[in-house]
């Protein structure tokens, strides 16, 4: 009790200090923990934040840089692309969500720079905040098993927000994994660790295995071993001993009761399981599980065909080169979410399920690709800058051997193959605010207490 109390009197004082001396950064703080909360309450610090910034702007403290202005020049074409759209609506309506990638980088381009401290403890209270997040969601997970005796409730998301599941659909259990993930990669990070950091840690851990994501799992499972071999102090010692434990835990995750069924591989042909997470929950006894080959070379599906995870991107993917081909949109693309439209109407070529009164259908469905989603709206350009923002990341996150920064590039970077992230709120303000403070004057991010 007295190592609490300490710990949120040197939290309370440390905020207070902040208020004084730069009162941005306290909102971004505030921002960055709100992502897992309702839009409405991101909205509103996201709202405060930059009335803040704006309102303590000063000119010496402008800072411009290439990084920051990638995002901007993404923002750009977005609105650019309203001329060529082929549903006007569709990409006016779709702008105002996007705007995280416009805000958020001038905020850090007029705002005061921050120090190394300081970004700190950015990651040090996202990370604790995340803790809370996964406690509320296990401890409200027990209460539904109690009412529910249905173990569903421990495990990923449900088809809506009524269904059983960890998360609300609306969250995403995928999206979550990755808040989750950063904020793990701060425990295993710290050096010197107390009881609460390892309970933490653990938690985390937990969590992420029982959202179920298997790319996210296989990513995180990935990042531990790497750090353990390349970014530890004691990497060059234990190299041997830690992978043997590396190896032990990926035995032990994918032999875990309803894991397993999971994590094993779709190839197998008509098999029902996917290493990719599903669109759709699953159908009723008795439909047809849709191979990867079949996902690529069927010229007809049937209502009675079900699209495990990895099938169904692959379908997308083909999906994508034939529209793009027969549209010849390579350099333009179709529109910030104008290609929906496109996809819609080939869902109905290919007679891919529609859906009904109980279960969601795949003809409304986006690609599942951030790198398709954005070549195929926003065409090369879009692409490109998408590509060089993250081989910025990446890159100077090798460079400072910054670890949490490496994570999250690779988290990024593997993320993007199987989810269309910045297309969703929380996607996009996750996603732009940890580009702009890791890559802002490109200060290594460590792992220490509050003092």
């Amino acid at each position: 009790m007295a190592n609490t109390y300490s710990f949120l009197s040197t939290v309370y004082h440390y905020i207070t200090k902040e208020i004084k001396n730069n009162p941005s950064f306290l909102f971004l703080i505030l921002l960055t923990i709100s992502i897992p909360f309702p839009i409405v309450v991101n909205n509103v610090v996201f709202g405060l934040f930059v009335l803040i910034t704006l309102f303590t702007f000063k000119k010496q403290n402008v800072y411009l840089s290439k990084e920051l202005l990638l995002p901007l020049f993404l923002y750009g074409l977005m609105c650019l692309s309203l001329f060529w759209s082929i549903d006007f609506d569709a990409t006016k309506n779709a702008l105002p969500k996007e705007l995280f990638l416009l805000l958020i980088p001038i905020c850090f381009i007029i705002m005061p720079k921050f120090d190394t401290n300081q970004k700190q403890k950015l990651i040090e209270f996202y990370s604790y905040a995340m803790v809370l997040v996964a406690i509320f969601f296990l401890i409200r997970a027990i209460i539904r098993f109690a009412i529910l005796s249905d173990t569903n409730v421990f495990f990923y998301h449900g088809e809506n927000d009524i269904d059983s599941g960890l998360v609300p659909k609306l969250l995403n259990a995928i999206h979550v994994s990755v808040f989750m993930a950063i904020a793990f990669f701060y425990f295993l990070k710290k050096e010197s660790k107390n009881v609460l950091d390892y309970i933490s840690q653990f938690l985390l851990f937990l969590f992420i295995i029982l959202l179920s994501s298997k790319n996210i799992i296989l990513v995180v499972l990935l990042l531990v071993v790497l750090f353990y071999l390349y970014f530890s102090n004691t990497a060059n010692k234990l190299r041997l001993r830690n992978l043997f434990i590396f190896l032990t835990i990926i035995v032990v995750v994918i032999s875990f009761g309803k894991l397993k069924n999971r994590f094993e591989v779709e190839l197998n042909t008509n098999s029902g399981k996917s290493l990719s997470s599903s669109v759709v929950s699953e159908l009723p006894q008795g439909v047809h599980n849709v191979s990867i080959a079949e996902a690529w070379q069927n010229e007809s599906f049937t209502t009675n065909d079900y699209f495990p995870g990895t099938a169904f991107r692959v379908y997308q993917l083909r999906m994508f080169l034939e529209i793009m081909s027969e549209n010849n949109k390579w350099i333009s693309g179709f529109g910030l979410n104008a290609s929906q439209k496109m996809l819609e109407l080939k869902g109905q070529q290919y007679n891919v399920y529609k859906g009904d009164s109980t279960h969601e259908g795949y003809q409304k469905k986006n690609f599942h690709n951030q790198y398709v989603q954005v070549f195929a709206e926003l065409g090369l350009l879009g692409f490109l800058i998408l590509i060089i923002m993250l081989s910025i990341t990446f890159r100077k996150a090798l460079k400072n051997k910054d670890f949490i920064h490496f994570s999250f590039a690779v988290l990024m970077i593997s993320l993007f193959l199987t989810e269309s992230f910045l297309w969703r709120q929380r996607g996009v303000v996750f996603f732009t605010i940890f580009y702009c403070v890791f890559n802002t004057n490109s200060i290594k991010i460590g792992a220490t207490k509050i003092e």
